[in-house]
């Protein structure tokens, strides 16, 4: 079990993620803003810190650089936006941040990335981004913490690169990440419910969520959860 502090403005992204980590057996604290974290902080010694980057009073990579510059930061921070650009993260991971997630989180990718940052008790500087040629994306992340546009800009290139008809898999990639994430969900979901004959505690398995979760989640993409139910 670890001690995790979430920091972050919006109520419902602070209790979602409590929900997750406290399933896991943490134990978990939660700050709506920089103000607030600083004084947890200072009380309580973290093992890792979930950090929103845009915040009402003070900004989540001041926070860190702070944290940073006083000696505080002593434990694994993941950077968590929905709106960060690459150049912020990039920032971000300078200062010393862990790695970045990319809101909406999932859940999978939450707990990968805790996971990873527990192991790492102290996070070692981060080295220099590496130079990428004209035209050419250099991942500067752990795998858990690419950013979106960045996974963004590799998938398309690739597919680019591919000369088959079919490289795209089906999907439009000229749609809006978000909107186009959401359909490979749903197809990805849609596939698994197939294969198992609708089964949720079989899916659940495969997928690695918890079926609460899983539930929520097909809910959200407007999965019908009633189409590949074995007669």
């Amino acid at each position: 079990m670890a001690n995790i502090l979430v920091v972050d403005d919006e109520l419902g992204i602070r209790d979602l993620l409590s929900e997750i980590l406290n399933d896991e057996g943490h134990s978990v604290d939660v700050a709506e803003n920089a103000t607030q974290a600083r004084l947890a902080r200072n009380e309580s010694g973290y093992d890792l810190v979930l950090l929103d980057i845009w915040m009402p009073d003070t900004d989540g990579v001041s926070l860190l650089k702070e944290w940073s510059m006083t000696g505080l930061l002593t434990m694994p921070v993941i950077m968590m936006s929905g709106h960060a650009t690459i150049d912020t993260a990039v920032e971000a991971t300078r200062i010393g941040a862990f790695s970045f997630l990319e809101k909406p989180i999932t859940m999978q990718k939450l707990l990968k990335a805790v996971e990873q940052g527990l192991q790492r008790n102290v996070p070692a500087p981060a080295a220099a981004a590496p130079v990428a040629a004209p035209g050419k994306v250099v991942p500067t992340f752990t795998p858990t913490g690419y950013s979106a546009p960045v996974v963004a800009s590799v998938a398309i290139a690739a597919a680019a690169a591919d000369a088959a008809p079919n490289a795209h898999q089906g999907f439009d990639l000229d749609r809006p990440l978000r909107e186009a994430r959401d359909g490979f969900e749903k197809a990805y979901f849609e596939f698994h419910l197939a294969r198992e004959g609708g089964s949720m505690t079989r899916v659940a398995e495969k997928t690695g969520l918890e079926r609460t979760h899983l539930y929520r989640k097909l809910r959200q993409l407007g999965v019908d959860l009633t189409r590949n139910k074995k007669n």
